[in-house]
């Protein structure tokens, strides 16, 4: 598949894991990528031919390389063209569409967002082909779309079912490449965001390696090998389902002592708002439980409870070698961490390594720009595994 007006041809296999490896590791001497992919020269230099032809590897500075790349005999590291073509990466909430532009890299070069006034599918996807004109004006190549909704997604394509926007089979990509001419790529956003981190953030390099998210609802990533999980029930609501504590709180949204019960920022408020009366924000309740308002330190210790409880169980199942927490609800852990590493303590056995937790304060921007690194790896690289 070309990808846009990019100009990039479709890769063969060979191609696409040194485009890869020089992509997520580089830049990279040839005498380093050879080792890596244990290839001969001879079938090197033939791989990386057509990639350079097409202005996806450039020969780079020899500067520009890694120390351990440039010993030996002096070469011309390979590294990728970062800004031979831009990405679009779509985060749809509900009430916002989120968006950045990024590089062949995924460096965030621009961010623009709207409001979401309507869940009318043609009506979203008017406004996301609205956006696309804008943002096309200042960046003229861009070669794709990536767009994460909450939700299952068929074939990277067709909205299954999305509570968040009320839903059932949207053929969101269809509908959004008639508006713009582009080629679009429709994910869960949780699996973009492991995608995401996988090559380019937390979970680089890394063999195991898990992603749990907290916020509205509860969402889960594993990769293994390197490679993420994917599997037919992905965000099925798999958290309403988790029980972390069967005799702990019913919710409208999730069975007794579930883990989308105690954790999710909607369930939070409702608690507390039963407790008290009181309508308050999420920011507000953590406010008021690390100031040691009883009802609220209540519920938050709970909820960092339900997450000890969670980390300690992907821990001793998975084993991942790290394991990273996003999410709007991460806040959680700077009011009750200390409770929350605890737990995972005491669910874990008593010689068992410490769990590498890693917490990513961030905003809706990073998981548009999860959508977009699934853009680059479906349209640009044509990985069929992403």
């Amino acid at each position: 598949m070309t990808a846009g007006t990019a100009g990039w041809l479709p890769l063969s296999a060979g191609e696409r894991s040194v485009a890869i490896e020089v992509l997520v590791h580089g830049p990279l001497s040839r005498t380093e990528l050879a080792r890596r992919l244990g290839l001969s020269p001879g079938s090197l230099t033939r791989l990386t031919k057509p990639l350079i032809e097409s202005n996806l590897l450039i020969e780079a500075a020899e500067a520009e390389a890694p120390a351990e790349a440039r010993q030996g005999r002096p070469s011309q590291p390979l590294d990728v063209v970062a800004d031979s073509g831009s990405f679009l990466g779509f985060k749809i909430t509900e009430d916002t569409v989120y968006c950045v532009v990024t590089t062949l890299r995924s460096h965030i070069v621009a961010r623009h967002d709207r409001p979401l006034t309507t869940h009318d599918p043609a009506e979203v996807a008017d406004l996301l082909g609205a956006m696309t004109a804008e943002l096309a004006a200042e960046h003229p190549r861009i070669a794709g779309i990536g767009i994460g909704v909450g939700g299952f997604v068929r074939d990277r394509a067709v909205v299954g079912e999305s509570p968040f926007l009320l839903w059932r089979d949207v053929p969101l990509a269809e509908l959004v490449e008639e508006r713009t001419g582009l080629p679009v790529v429709v994910e869960n956003d949780v699996a973009a965001l492991v995608e995401a981190e996988t090559w380019f953030g937390a979970g680089r390099g890394l063999d195991r390696f898990a992603v749990l998210t907290i916020g509205a609802g509860i969402g889960y990533g594993l990769v293994l090998g390197g490679k993420r999980v994917s599997c037919a029930e992905e965000d099925r609501g798999f958290g309403r389902h988790w029980i972390v504590d069967p005799s702990g709180p019913l919710t409208p949204d999730g069975r007794r002592g579930s883990a989308v019960s105690l954790l999710t920022i909607p369930n939070i408020r409702y608690q507390v708002q039963a407790a008290t009366g009181r309508d308050r924000t999420y920011e507000e309740i953590l406010a008021l439980a690390a100031a040691g308002d009883p009802m609220p330190a209540r519920v938050i210790g709970e909820a960092a409870r339900a997450l000890g409880t969670l980390v300690a169980q992907i821990s001793n199942f998975v084993m991942p070698q790290r394991i990273l927490l996003a999410g709007e609800g991460v806040g959680l852990m700077d009011v009750a961490g200390e409770t929350v590493e605890e737990t995972i303590r005491d669910n874990r056995h008593p010689l068992a390594a410490p769990v590498d937790l890693e917490t990513k304060v961030s905003d809706f921007h990073d998981w548009a720009r999860g959508a977009a690194v699934l853009a680059i790896k479906v349209l640009v690289l044509g990985s069929a595994e992403a």
